[in-house]
């Protein structure tokens, strides 16, 4: 799914996401006692947002016996990427680099984490020193984008 393609998860489909990453395949009613638990959703709503999961692509589906097993389509990764583009694609000029530091801020990193962030950091700003803008970043598969 192309960031062009993304169609944008409520927040109720990224709850109901979460617990298809990481059971990576289950039985709609495996999915339904969880989000039932954690939730406190009934069965319905739960069944309503699977079927716009995969009617924006996000879960396939299996038929097993009378019910269906649901697998996440791309990898957790990919999907907050994919939703990481669209909102600096939305971002108005100027903001971007706050909006870098609060994530920075709200997020629990490791040391590998911020050793990797402080590479990027210093390949930016010896971008810049070069008359570039800095803006070539490599995207969640490794290609290279304006």
């Amino acid at each position: 799914m192309s960031p062009q393609e993304v169609k944008d998860l409520s927040k109720a489909e990224w709850k109901v996401m979460k617990i298809v990453w990481e059971l990576q395949k289950a039985m709609a009613r495996e999915i339904y006692t969880i989000a039932g638990e954690q939730f406190a959703w009934t069965p319905a709503t739960v069944k309503t947002l699977l079927k716009r999961l995969v009617e924006k692509g996000y879960v396939s589906t299996t038929p097993v016996g009378n019910g269906f097993v649901y697998r996440p389509v791309q990898s957790a990764l990919s999907a907050l990427q994919s939703a990481a583009d669209s909102l600096f694609t939305n971002a108005i000029a100027g903001s971007t680099g706050p909006l870098l530091a609060h994530l920075v801020e709200q997020t629990t990193l490791s040391e590998d984490d911020l050793d990797s962030l402080q590479k990027l950091i210093d390949a930016k700003k010896q971008a810049l020193k070069n008359g570039s803008d800095g803006s070539t970043t490599k995207g969640a598969k490794g290609r290279t984008r304006q």
